[in-house]
């Protein structure tokens, strides 16, 4: 996959299975990962590079990007600016 202009390719991290305290969490009540490793990156727009590299780990926002499953693994296609810092 290559990314046009600013997008960025995140395959979003594993929910949590269980909580600190040892419970075992339900499907139904996991939340939607807000953390993930940037798989590919766009070349930039208007001239302006890009500052996320693949390879990074990256905070994005709870509702951002497109979800999308390709060759049976998820991803989330995203502009840069909905990614929130680099950790």
């Amino acid at each position: 996959m290559k990314p046009v202009n600013d997008r960025v390719v995140v395959r979003p991290a594993a929910a949590e299975e269980k909580t600190k305290g040892g419970i075992i969490i339900p499907d139904t009540a996991k939340e939607k990962p807000q953390r993930g490793e940037v798989i590919a990156v766009g070349p930039g727009k208007d001239g302006n590079l890009m500052t996320v590299q693949v390879g990074d780990t990256v905070l994005y926002g709870k509702y951002a990007g497109q979800e999308l499953n390709y060759e049976g693994k998820d991803y989330l296609i995203m502009r840069e600016d909905d990614i929130l810092v680099i950790l």
